[in-house]
């Protein structure tokens, strides 16, 4: 790996971790559906790829071990905390962007 490899890796390390920092810790009333309405992915979507990422790295991982990386503590403690039950409107929202996604 060259040095501007290096560089380039440690940059997008340092982009990640603030992504990650700022939805966790300074937006997290920010809802995980309201982010895929808006964005295509969310918190978990992230862990998903934080786990692949290991995995071609031959780290295994589970989806658990991924997420409580992501969240920095277990989902279900993050959960309980900060996220909330998805209103109807959000349902339907969620489900225009999918298939809006698709097309």
């Amino acid at each position: 790996m060259s040095d501007t490899d290096f560089e380039t890796t440690q940059i997008e390390a340092a982009v990640f971790r603030r992504l990650r920092d700022h939805l966790l810790q300074e937006r997290p009333e920010v809802q995980n559906i309201d982010l895929m309405i808006l964005a295509g992915f969310c918190r978990n979507c992230l862990a998903d790829w934080y786990r692949e990422a290991a995995e071609h790295r031959g780290i295994t991982m589970t989806r658990d071990e991924a997420r409580e990386s992501v969240y920095g503590e277990p989902f279900a403690q993050w959960k309980a905390k900060h996220q909330r039950e998805a209103t109807p409107e959000q349902l339907a929202a969620f489900e225009t962007a999918q298939r809006l996604h698709k097309s």
